[in-house]
């Protein structure tokens, strides 16, 4: 099997569970440097520079759609179970099934494009402007001082945001999109404790929904850890990347003001003391396998 093939039957698994759960509208993180400052009690900052990958508007997404084209099935000794050349009346019988298939294979095409354009706030992926529209709706958003299109799927953005601790967090939140694709949450506790999670910040992870699970809302980073690149892992090997996908690379840094603790965390190092307070950095990777996380004890 080629590597073109290959290539094919994991993006056609990825999209076929996609399709299936559209419980997310899968995006994923390039390349990128992001913080999340906690600087008071009931103050923060947030920022996340670098490329967003959203598959939506990628040709990966579409490379099975609208793809009327009969490729025969393996045919295999009935003894030996060996691959074999087809004979013509296999062949006959197989492309008539396929023709027979064509009706429905177009109305299951059409609902998931609907689908799509649903989770992607009313734009149609298939629309030659539909990068543009993405970018204007990011633009008419506070915090997105940058929004560039690179081509097939990748922006790169810049964002960065202050805020007040007396509500929750996440990012990204896009108007009219679907909130289960999270790169990084906040949620409050009581007692003036923070609690962050970056579910969108690990590559192979299955927590929050992860999409080595395929089916969940979390990283969409995974795409490189199926099919092939899972037995790449498994033989200490770098997993595969898949044209056209950015693979995750970044850094995500926390930091604690002076007089707040640092109550758990699963960085490598621990905390990091520095002139005002204390950072927490996690290096993301293809190979992270924990999503970062931490618990701080920000107020009273």
């Amino acid at each position: 099997m080629t590597i073109f093939s290959n290539i094919r039957l994991r993006a056609a698994a990825l999209l076929a569970g996609f399709a299936l759960a559209l419980s997310g509208c899968f995006m994923t993180p390039g390349k990128f440097t992001s913080e999340l400052a906690i600087t008071g009690p009931d103050s923060f900052t947030f920022s996340y520079e670098g490329e967003i990958f959203f598959l939506g508007l990628s040709k990966l997404a579409q490379m099975e759609a609208g793809k009327e084209e009969f490729i025969p099935n393996e045919c295999f000794d009935d003894e030996t179970f060996e691959s074999r050349d087809c004979t013509e009346d296999e062949l006959a019988a197989q492309r008539s099934e396929w023709e027979a298939g064509a009706a429905e294979r177009a109305e299951r095409e059409k609902k998931q494009a609907e689908q799509m354009a649903a989770m992607m706030g009313g734009i149609d992926p298939s629309d030659p402007k539909a990068a543009d529209e993405l970018v204007k709706i990011l633009q008419r958003q506070k915090g997105w001082e940058r929004v560039v299109h690179k081509g097939d799927g990748v922006f790169d953005v810049s964002y960065r945001i202050t805020g007040t601790m007396g509500h929750d967090f996440m990012f990204p939140l896009i108007e009219g999109f679907p909130t289960t694709n999270p790169f990084v949450q906040v949620y409050l506790r009581k007692g003036g404790q923070v609690r962050i999670n970056a579910p969108g910040f690990a590559a192979q992870s299955t927590e929050n929904g992860g999409l080595g699970t395929i089916l969940g809302a979390g990283s969409f980073a995974g795409l490189a850890a199926m099919g092939a690149a899972e037995e790449a892992r498994e033989a200490g090997k770098e997993p595969e990347a898949i044209p056209g996908v950015p693979q995750i690379d970044g850094i995500f840094t926390v930091r604690a003001a002076p007089g707040m603790r640092i109550l758990a965390n699963n960085t490598d190092e621990g905390p990091v003391a520095q002139a005002a307070g204390e950072a927490l950095v996690w290096q993301i990777n293809p190979r992270t396998a924990q999503a970062p996380t931490a618990l701080i004890a920000a107020g009273n």
